[in-house]
This record gives structure tokens, C-alpha cells and sequence, in this order.
């Protein structure tokens, strides 16, 4: 069984973009405003739902590991 993740986007940083639903089309939408969000917010490890957070241009997509106690930073990785 592989990881599990909490996918989040921070929407005071989110500048509408797209780029995310360009690396993962079945991972997020954008709304009428043009804000982002994930299609599902926990959801098993993807290539390119975490291309699209890398992708980012304002870093606003946030990956945590689900299951690991302390939501341990999937992206943006800690320092």
C-alpha cells in the first residue's frame, strides 16, 4: 500500500495560474475566481499532483503525509 496525502492551497497565495491543472488536470480545479483547489484533499500519492505543486509559481500547493502523526511535509520539503 503506498502513501497517503493531504493536499492543500493556500489561497491567499494562489495567483489563478492554472499551472496546476495543467500538471494534474484530475487534481485540481480552479473556481469562478480563479483560485485553485483540489479536486479530493486526501488522496494517494501522485506524480503529478506533486508536479503541480513543484510547479507552482508561488509555491501555494502544500502536500502532507497523511497517517504520519505530524503531517510531515511532503512539499514544499522543510529546510
Amino acid at each position: 500500500m503506498g502513501d497517503r496525502w493531504h493536499v492543500d492551497v493556500d489561497r491567499s497565495l494562489c495567483i489563478g495560474s492554472a499551472q496546476c491543472v495543467h500538471h494534474a488536470p484530475d487534481g485540481f480545479r480552479l473556481d469562478a475566481g480563479r483560485q485553485s483547489h483540489p479536486v479530493e484533499p486526501e488522496t494517494d500519492a501522485d506524480e503529478q499532483v506533486l508536479a503541480a505543486a513543484e510547479n507552482c509559481p508561488v509555491e501555494a500547493i502544500v502536500i502532507t503525509l497523511l497517517g504520519s502523526g505530524n503531517g510531515e511535509p511532503v512539499f514544499p520539503p522543510e529546510e
